[in-house]
């Protein structure tokens, strides 16, 4: 290859492409917001229903997790401390952080979208019952094979339905929750209860036996005494009775002969 040749560089891939593009978007974007659209953002945040990370990232229920990124990239940008004066600012901040990472989990992803399933399955009986009322629309529903019912769906009324309606089963799922969290710390601190008596019961029953080792050699030394029997009893004191000495067998007891 001669020295004048020249080497064209190769052109980025289309992935650093389109980063490229979105960046300068959002430098444009941010540029172009006011102070009053930062508030505003902040305020539609903290105004969203905590149950729902979508709400919060203001997407529709069937957002990808590219989608999710790039909207919690832009709102984050947009509500962030340094850059809004808004006093709540980083309280709406961190509500978005915490939206993303629950969309970002599996698990807890696919929970909230069976609820969504839930809330569309039924929305769309409540929808035929009414179809089966109003002739026309069923009609109209049979011709176009299903078309009227997806239109339907896509409607703005039918969205706002369905938001609501995930708001009551994700409400109802979260009290039982709470409900079977509040049963299970009952329980909990009822068997805490229970080995805490039961240890107790333990350390008082160990304690007498202890005691009562402790004066082992008293009781002995008192039996001792009492077998010698070379003292008299004292008035009141109880003995035992003896034995007749004629009985070769001793096996009866010598009534005690009251003396004048």
């Amino acid at each position: 290859m001669g020295e004048n040749s020249s080497v064209t560089a190769a052109p980025p891939p289309p992935s650093e492409k389109s980063s490229a593009i979105d960046d300068a978007l959002l430098k444009q974007f941010f540029a172009e917001v006011s102070e009053v659209e930062r508030d505003n953002e902040v305020i539609r945040i903290l105004s969203c229903f905590k149950l729902n990370p979508f709400e919060y990232l203001n997407l529709s229920f069937d957002s990808s997790i590219d989608e999710v990124k790039k909207q919690y990239r832009k709102l984050s940008l947009l509500v962030h401390p340094d850059k809004c004066k808004h006093p709540q600012a980083k309280e709406a901040f961190g509500a978005l952080a915490k939206a993303q990472q629950l969309l970002l989990d599996q698990q807890e992803r696919d929970y909230i979208l069976s609820q969504v399933v839930a809330a569309k399955e039924e929305l769309r009986s409540k929808w035929k019952k009414q179809l089966k009322k109003d002739t026309a629309s069923k009609l109209k529903s049979l011709v176009t094979e299903g078309k009227y019912d997806q239109e339907h769906e896509q409607s703005e009324e039918f969205q706002q339905q369905l938001k609501l309606k995930v708001r009551e089963i994700l409400t109802e799922q979260e009290w039982r929750r709470r409900k079977m969290a509040m049963r299970i710390s009952e329980e909990e601190g009822r068997l805490k209860k229970d080995e805490e008596e039961t240890k107790e019961m333990w350390k008082r029953k160990r304690e007498h036996e202890e005691q009562w080792e402790g004066t082992r050699e008293k009781r002995v030394s008192s039996w001792r005494d009492f077998m010698k029997g070379g003292k008299k009893a004292k008035k009141g004191e109880i003995r035992p009775p003896k034995l007749k000495t004629e009985d070769p067998n001793k096996s009866y007891v010598q009534r005690p002969v009251k003396r004048g």
